[in-house]
C-alpha cells in the first residue's frame, strides 16, 4: 500500500512538472487571475457601498483600523510567512513520501497553527483597547468616540484572523495540488458578506458601522467552511493534532520565523502608514485605504496570481534539482509582471481622479475626499511595479527554503521606509506615506533581484531586448491615447454616474486596445507568453 501511494505521488509530480512549463503556468495564472478579478471587482463594489454609507468619516476610519489589524496579521502569518514556509515543505513531502506522511503533516500543522492562533485571538480580544492604541496611537491620544469605536470593533473583527488563517492554510494545500481556482474564488465570500452587512444589517444597529465588523467575522467562518469539502475530496481534510516536535512542523516553524518579514514587508509598511496617518487630519486613514484598494486591484489580479502559481512550481523544480527550469520560470514571471504592471501603473497615475470619482464619489464621499485619495493613489501607483516584482522574486528564495536572505532585505527596506516616512509625511501628508512605501518597495525588489542574480539562481533568458522595445513602444502609445481622450471629456466631479461609467469604459477600452495592438504590431505573440 505504501509503495502504491508513493508511485501515485511520483506520477502526480511528473504530470504537474509537465504543466509547469510556460504554457501550464500561463493557463494556471489565467484561472487564478480570472477568479481574483471577480473577487477584486466585488471588492470595489464593497468599497463603493462602504464609501456611500460611511464616506471618509471618523467611524469609517475606526472600522478600517479595526479591520486592518487582523487583516495585516493574516497576510503576515497566513498568506505571508506561513504559506511561504509550508508550501515548499509540503511539495517535498509529496515528491518523496507517501500519502499517509502528507496527511500526518497536514494534521499536525493544522494543530500547531490552530493552537497558536486561538491563544493569540483570546489575548487580542481581551486587550483590544491596548492593541488599538498601539496600531492607531493618534486615535488614543485624541481620545473620544473614534478610539472607543475602534477598540469595540476590534473585539469583533480580530477572531477573523483565526478563521482566515485556517482558510489560507487550506488554500495552500489546494494550491500545492493544482486546485488554484478554489482559493482564488474564496475572497468573493468576504466581499459578499460585507456588502450584505452594510446594506441590510447597518440600518438595524444603533451604531451602523458595527455591521461591517460583524460582516468581517461572518465572512471568516463562511470562507473556511467553503474550502473544506474540496480538501475532503483529496483525502486531505485537516484533523488538528498538536505536536510541535514533529519533524515537518519544526522545519516549517524554522522557515517561518525569519519569513515573517521576508514576504510581508509591504504589509508592514502599509501598517506603519496607518499608524502615522492616525496623527493626521480626519479622513487620512480612509483616503489611504481607498487608494490602496485601487492599487491592489492589478497587484492581486496579476501579481499575486502569478506568484501563487510559480511557488509550487519552483518548489517542485528545486526538489527535482532542475536549475535551468527554475531560472526559466522566474524569467517568465518577471516578463509577465512587466507586461502587466507597467500599463497598470501608468493608467493609475493618469486616471487617479477619474477612477476615484467613478467608484467612490457618492453619498458621504466629498469632492475633497476624491482629490485627496487621488494624491495617495498616484503615490502607490508609482511603486506598483515594485510591489508586483516582490511577489514573484520572493518565491525564488522561499522555494529553495532560504528565508534568511529575504529577512535581511526586508529589514533594510523597513528601515528605509521609516526614514522616507519621516522625511515625506510633513510636506506631503498622507500622500507622503504612500510615496515612502513605494520607494522602499523599489529598494526591496532591487535587492531581491540582485541576490538571485548573484547566487546564480536567476539568469536572464534570451529575448529581453525585443521585449523591452515592445514594452516601451506600447507604454508610450497608452500614455498618448489616455491624455488625448481625457482632454475631450468633461468635469468628472460634476458628471453623473452614467457619464463617469461611459467615460471610464472609453478610456479603459481605448487605452487597453492601443496597448495590446502596439504589442502585436511590434511582434509580440501568444507563444512568447508561453515560453
Amino acid at each position: 500500500m505504501i509503495g502504491a501511494h508513493f508511485t501515485a505521488g511520483q506520477e502526480n509530480v511528473v504530470a504537474e512538472a509537465a504543466k509547469s512549463s510556460g504554457s501550464g503556468l500561463l493557463r494556471s495564472s489565467s484561472v487564478v487571475g480570472i477568479m481574483t478579478l471577480l473577487s477584486r471587482v466585488l471588492g470595489l463594489v464593497r468599497d463603493v457601498v462602504v464609501a456611500g454609507y460611511f464616506g471618509a468619516s471618523g467611524s469609517a476610519d475606526a472600522f478600517f483600523v479595526a479591520f486592518k489589524i487582523p487583516n495585516f496579521l493574516r497576510r503576515l502569518f497566513a498568506e505571508g510567512a506561513f504559506a511561504q514556509a509550508f508550501v515548499p515543505v509540503l511539495s517535498e513531502y509529496r515528491s518523496q513520501r507517501d500519502l499517509a506522511a502528507v496527511q500526518q503533516l497536514i494534521h499536525r500543522v493544522a494543530g500547531a497553527l490552530g493552537s497558536v492562533l486561538v491563544l493569540v485571538t483570546v489575548v487580542a480580544v481581551i486587550g483590544a483597547p491596548l492593541l488599538a492604541a498601539v496600531f492607531a496611537p493618534g486615535f488614543y491620544m485624541a481620545g473620544g468616540e473614534k478610539f472607543a469605536l475602534a477598540a469595540d470593533m476590534l473585539r469583533i473583527t480580530f477572531p477573523y484572523l483565526l478563521l482566515i488563517s485556517l482558510t489560507a492554510f487550506c488554500g495552500s494545500i489546494l494550491n500545492s495540488y493544482g486546485r488554484f481556482a478554489i482559493p482564488a474564488f474564496t475572497p468573493v465570500l468576504l466581499n459578499v458578506c460585507l456588502i450584505g452587512s452594510a446594506i441590510w444589517l447597518s440600518p438595524l444597529l444603533e451604531t451602523p458601522v458595527m455591521a461591517l465588523a460583524w460582516g468581517v467575522l461572518m465572512a471568516g467562518g463562511v470562507q473556511l467552511l467553503f474550502q473544506l469539502p474540496f480538501l475532503a475530496r483529496l483525502r486531505l481534510l485537516p484533523i488538528p493534532r498538536t505536536d510541535f516536535k514533529d519533524e515537518g512542523v519544526r522545519r516549517i516553524l524554522k522557515l517561518m520565523l525569519p519569513a515573517l518579514f521576508g514576504v510581508s514587508v509591504a504589509q508592514i509598511n502599509l501598517l506603519l502608514d496607518t499608524v502615522l496617518a492616525s496623527f493626521l487630519q480626519t479622513g487620512s486613514v480612509s483616503w489611504l485605504y481607498y487608494s490602496d484598494r485601487l492599487s491592489e486591484l492589478p497587484l492581486g489580479v496579476f501579481g499575486i496570481a502569478i506568484a501563487t502559481v510559480i511557488l509550487p512550481s519552483l518548489s517542485r523544480t528545486h526538489a527535482d534539482k532542475s536549475p535551468e527550469r527554475f531560472a526559466r520560470t522566474l524569467d517568465w514571471a518577471i516578463r509577465m509582471i512587466l507586461l502587466i504592471g507597467v500599463p497598470a501603473a501608468l493608467a493609475l497615475v493618469l486616471l487617479a481622479e477619474p477612477l476615484i470619482a467613478t467608484l467612490f464619489h457618492y453619498g458621504q464621499m466629498t469632492d475633497r475626499d476624491v482629490l485627496m485619495a487621488a494624491m495617495s493613489l498616484r503615490a502607490y501607483a508609482f511603486g506598483l511595479l515594485a510591489f508586483m516584482l516582490i511577489k514573484v522574486l520572493a518565491p525564488g528564495y522561499f522555494a529553495r527554503q532560504d528565508t534568511k536572505t529575504p529577512v535581511k532585505i526586508a529589514v533594510k527596506a523597513m528601515i528605509a521606509n521609516m526614514v522616507f516616512n519621516l522625511i515625506l509625511v510633513w510636506p506631503l501628508d498622507h500622500a507622503g506615506l504612500a510615496l515612502a512605501t513605494s520607494l522602499s518597495a523599489f529598494l526591496n525588489a532591487g535587492w531581491l533581484l540582485h541576490g538571485l542574480l548573484k547566487e546564480g539562481v536567476f539568469r536572464w533568458q534570451p529575448g529581453w531586448g525585443a521585449m523591452l522595445l515592445r514594452l516601451v513602444s506600447a507604454a508610450l502609445a497608452l500614455v498618448v491615447t489616455l491624455l488625448l481622450i481625457q482632454q475631450q471629456l468633461g468635469d468628472w466631479l460634476r458628471a453623473d454616474v452614467w457619464q463617469r461609467v461611459q467615460w471610464m469604459a472609453l478610456l479603459v477600452g481605448a487605452g487597453g486596445g492601443v496597448y495590446l495592438l502596439t504589442l502585436a504590431v511590434t511582434g509580440l505573440r501568444v507563444r512568447h507568453l508561453r515560453s
